[in-house]
């Protein structure tokens, strides 16, 4: 993304409602789904803001992906994501 935060030819465009603008369910989902590390919820997360119910989906269906029972350990699941992001050329 251009330093003015304008999107480029490959950045995806998503209306979010901004943290500080979320009210009642969204913002008790913001408040439970912000990073410990960062303070914010992660992009990926806030797409959903306009449904809030697909973006608690969302955080379930990755939790159980990355941290569900199997055979594959944590680091195997981050590497098949990160070829598929490398085969798809996101850059995310």
């Amino acid at each position: 993304m251009p330093k003015d935060n304008a999107p480029d030819d490959r950045a995806a465009w998503i209306e979010v409602i901004p943290e500080a603008e979320a009210e009642g369910e969204l913002a008790a989902l913001y408040d439970e789904m912000r990073s410990a590390k960062t303070g914010y919820v992660d992009h990926i997360l806030a797409i959903h803001s306009l449904h809030p119910e697909t973006m608690r989906d969302h955080a379930r269906l990755y939790g159980t992906l990355m941290h569900g029972k199997g055979d594959l350990s944590r680091p195997e699941r981050e590497m098949i994501g990160v070829v598929v992001s490398a085969v798809n050329a996101c850059n995310y």
